[in-house]
């Protein structure tokens, strides 16, 4: 065998094994991608959405994962914060919990464990296990029981329905009242 033919057959070989070496990106994400895999992890997320130039509300999490099936679903698991605010730019409310989830579809958001809601002007803390924010209505709401600490009082209920900036509310079954004062 002479140096031409061999030299032809070594690029020849070279020739099919580079050529077979193409990676197919969707082979790929079948092999490696669970469907119950977020699709996106971000670490330290701030959110700010604004409206006129004035922000509406600011949203922290240390950990964001986003979901498209089957709902475009964003779950905070080691907590979330969110500030909520006033036409004009001013704080009127404290949302935290340890545990979130974003509807982005439906426009809602749920908020479990240790939830508080804090009106900074009115003094007021709400504390439940669960609650649920309607971002289109701004109105927040739960079947939980709830309790509601001010200077003056402590309320004690199941279930309640309030403006997101917690200045009016309702309780669905109002259960007691104390007065601290």
């Amino acid at each position: 065998m002479g140096f031409k033919q061999t030299f032809s057959y070594l690029c020849l070989a070279c020739l099919l094994v580079f050529n077979s070496c193409v990676n197919d990106l969707d082979k790929i994400k079948k092999i490696t991608f669970k469907s119950s895999d977020p699709e996106q992890k971000t670490e330290e997320l701030y959110l700010l959405q604004t409206e006129a130039g004035f922000p509406q509300f600011k949203l922290y999490a240390p950990l964001a994962e986003a979901y498209s099936t089957p709902e475009n679903i964003t779950k905070f698991r080691e907590g979330v914060k969110i500030e909520f605010f006033d036409d004009a730019g001013n704080l009127e409310s404290v949302l935290t919990g340890l545990y979130g989830e974003i509807n982005e579809q439906k426009g809602t958001m749920r908020v479990l464990d240790s939830v508080q809601l804090h009106n900074p002007s009115r003094k007021q803390t709400m504390y439940t296990e669960a609650l649920y924010w309607d971002q289109k209505d701004s109105l927040i709401f739960t079947d939980k029981m709830v309790m509601i600490k001010s200077p003056t009082e402590l309320i004690y209920g199941k279930g309640i329905r309030a403006k997101q900036d917690f200045s009016n509310y309702e309780f669905l079954e109002p259960q007691g009242r104390i007065s601290t004062k």
